[in-house]
């Protein structure tokens, strides 16, 4: 039996640290007594030593089943590191030469590796099998073990197979280790690997300095994000996209307005993968924009942030991502954009998989979803998820407590929601109980005949969105569980029992809306709900586009559209690079309209000692207006419109719309050559007229107005013509 003083020399000796953190020791004491041991422990917390001062202090060679070469590979140099023997760890992966092998079993058979990192599709192949039943082996390792399971963030099939294979192999104590388990990934994992019966140690998932926001996913996010990271000049931060493409055309986005950034994922020849990790851990580089692929096992103590431009596919990976943040108890901001959209996407990509596997991917998304669009602390919401109590209300560092909702009396809902579940025997999930509550007659829900009993119909008068918030809350505060086995049922638990017998007070505050898959913060400004705008100025430049426009005999919204003037009236643009930067201003207009509005918005800034905001002006990748250029290069060689769309890729309306822009950004352009072919001189001169005197630029207005002598197409065609002939 090995003592703790004898265990505290070893961690000295080998490591240089004088104590444990957490449940280190006793986690450690435990493997090395020969019981098997399931480790849940944040990032950060220390789960490396937890099997690495164990196979050092033991006889034999610990096998070490690790899901990526490059954690692989930083884990055998960190214990290189630590020891003058090379030979002290190896990895045996798809990596290494015939040679390289040799080498590594050969040092194995001579006893000096101590630890031996393996890839799962290593770790199947039957000559490794057959080599390493001739070993000496102190126990089995199974690191980042959520892979295991389907309800795990990183599922990978070929862990199913550990426990078959290490029983072949011979059995010996096995310790299993992840920094991420909801109650239903940690019982799958234990049942696959046969461990069951194991000792638990489950740190607790509250990392204190970390601060959680998630904001909506603007047509902004670039602008917010380079931003965000200037305002944190030479601060270490993770950028996660779930697409390479977009990790690429971010981390350039980024280079080109001079923040030090470089991409990372697993389509990238591992050589520049490689040289590009150690760039950020060096700090050469500031940011790593990357899919999840980057981060597991890194050990970069002072990330100060982690930005998600996509919400992750679960609340597992969101959690092991921001992880990354603060490790060394500093401060780590987590930002994350959410779009339902985004999510929607994600959706469309599980339909081709097998039916339980969509069914697993629509609950992990589903809770993605609540935990984005909640009002509750965000901190209570994580701890829950991994099954862990978070007393307090307000943690005071995050975004919803910081900005926190008023609450609404909601114990009758609550209520009608318990008798619902239970009147429905306990079999059904949050969206069902919620149709069933509104009265909705599913053609599930007329199937089971839900439509007969008492219940349906009692909150008839409710949103599905404030009965969701209700069933999330109720879960939260421990009214509602839902099952393991069968997850996603919702169950009453003794303390909802307890409440139908005896309602008290239950306020909850309603989930933030995200009804727009994308908001348009142009649309934002004209709603004057969250506009930002300077009202006076915003009047003093109404009058002055009034004035330009009556000179040169043209409506007001063709010289500027009110969203270019509220962004005016709340960036202060005082040189015409800045007004250029405009949404719907551009290069062309800012030369042809922008002395006269600089002059007046400088002159308003001096008289009334403004400070104006941070100056930003974001570079954009010529790569991201390829699409433009190739447009007006067509445009300008006379090619049909509908030609254009389809060797684009495009439909006509997308092209419109491009064209659009092009146009309103004040660039001119002649589509005479194909407006004259399908709309004559007279037609054509009725549209503008229509233009020439409406007071509003709206494409609906002009609709109602004109067809149905036109169609829609013929009036927007002719309304480009008029705007590019008039304004640019």
């Amino acid at each position: 039996m090995t003592t703790a003083t004898q265990l505290a020399d070893a961690l000295k000796h080998h490591f240089g640290f004088d104590g444990f953190k957490g449940q280190q020791e006793e986690i450690i004491l435990n493997l090395l007594n020969g019981r098997d041991t399931f480790v849940i422990m944040p990032t950060g917390g220390g789960k490396s030593l937890c099997y690495q001062l164990p196979a050092l202090m033991s006889e034999g060679t610990a096998i070490i089943v690790s899901p990526l070469i490059a954690l692989m590979k930083n884990q055998v140099d960190a214990m290189r590191n630590f020891s003058e023997n090379d030979s002290i760890a190896h990895f045996l992966n798809s990596s290494l030469t015939r040679g390289a092998i040799d080498t590594v079993k050969a040092d194995i058979l001579s006893g000096r590796t101590k630890m031996l990192y393996v890839a799962p599709e290593s770790l199947t192949k039957e000559e490794n099998i057959e080599f390493l039943k001739t070993i000496s082996i102190s126990f089995y390792a199974v690191d980042e073990a959520h892979c295991i399971s389907e309800w795990g963030h990183d599922f990978r099939p070929e862990y199913r197979r550990i426990r078959p294979i290490i029983t072949e192999i011979g059995t010996h104590p096995l310790i299993a280790l992840t920094a991420t388990a909801t109650p239903r990934v940690q019982h799958d994992i234990q049942k696959n690997l046969a461990m069951v019966d194991a000792a638990v140690f489950k740190s607790s998932f509250n990392r204190e300095n970390l601060y959680y926001e998630v904001r909506p996913k603007t047509n902004n996010v670039d602008r917010d994000i380079i931003r965000f990271i200037k305002q944190r000049s030479g601060k270490s931060g993770i950028i996660y996209c779930l697409s390479r493409k977009k990790v690429e055309e971010l981390a350039e986005l980024l280079r080109v307005n001079a923040i030090r950034a470089l991409p990372y994922h697993a389509g990238m020849d591992p050589a520049t993968r490689s040289e590009n990790q150690d760039a950020f851990l060096h700090e050469k580089v500031d940011v790593i924009v990357a899919t999840i692929a980057f981060g597991m096992g890194i050990d970069k103590p002072d990330v100060r942030f982690v930005i998600h431009y996509d919400m992750p596919k679960s609340l597992e990976g969101y959690y092991q991502e921001t992880g990354r943040a603060g490790r060394d108890g500093g401060e780590g901001i987590c930002l994350a954009f959410y779009a339902r959209k985004d999510l929607q996407k994600m959706e469309k990509f599980i339909q081709g998989k097998p039916l339980a596997e969509q069914e697993i991917g629509r609950q992990l998304l589903a809770e993605t979803a609540n935990y984005a669009e909640s009002s509750v602390c965000r901190r209570r919401a994580i701890l829950h998820y991994f099954g862990e109590v978070f007393n307090s209300d307000n943690c005071g560092n995050c975004d919803n407590c910081l900005n926190p909702k008023k609450k609404v009396e909601a114990k009758d809902d609550l209520a009608a929601a318990l008798e619902t579940i239970v009147a429905l025997k306990e079999k059904f999930k949050t969206e069902y109980i919620v149709d069933v509550m509104m009265g909705r007659a599913s053609a599930d829900v007329r199937s089971y005949k839900h439509d007969e009993t008492e219940v349906f119909g009692c909150c008839q008068g409710s949103s599905p969105k404030f009965l969701n918030s209700v069933i999330q809350q109720a879960i939260i505060d421990g009214y509602i569980e839902r099952g393991i086995e069968n997850y996603g049922i919702l169950r009453v638990t003794p303390k909802g029992k307890k409440f139908l017998d005896k309602p008290v007070s239950f306020k909850i505050v309603e989930d933030n809306d995200f009804s727009e898959d994308v908001i348009d913060e142009d649309v934002v400004m004209k709603s004057g709900s969250s506009c930002a705008a300077d009202p006076e100025l915003f009047a003093i430049l109404s009058a002055l586009r009034q004035q330009i426009a009556r000179h040169h005999n043209l409506p007001p919204y063709v010289i500027f559209q009110d969203p270019s003037l509220e962004a005016m009236a709340t960036t202060y643009p005082v040189t015409i690079e800045e007004l250029a930067n405009i949404p719907g201003v551009g290069s062309g207009k800012a030369r042809r309209y922008g002395d006269e509005f600089i002059k007046v918005i400088k002159t308003y800034v001096d008289d009334n000692e403004i400070e104006r905001p941070e100056d930003l002006r974001v570079r954009t990748v010529a790569n991201k207006s390829k699409l433009k250029i190739s447009i007006i290069q067509a445009i300008d060689r006379k090619i049909d419109l509908n030609e254009i769309a389809f060797s684009n890729g495009i439909d006509f309306d997308r092209l419109l719309d491009e064209i659009e822009g092009i146009v309103n950004a004040g660039t001119r352009i002649n589509l005479s050559y194909y407006i004259d072919e399908f709309i004559d001189s007279e037609d054509q001169e009725e549209i503008f007229d229509y233009f020439r005197t409406s007071s509003s630029d709206s494409l609906d207005d002009a609709y109602r107005e004109l067809c149905p002598a036109f169609n829609e197409d013929e009036i927007r065609l002719c309304r480009i013509k008029f705007l590019s002939d008039q304004g640019n």
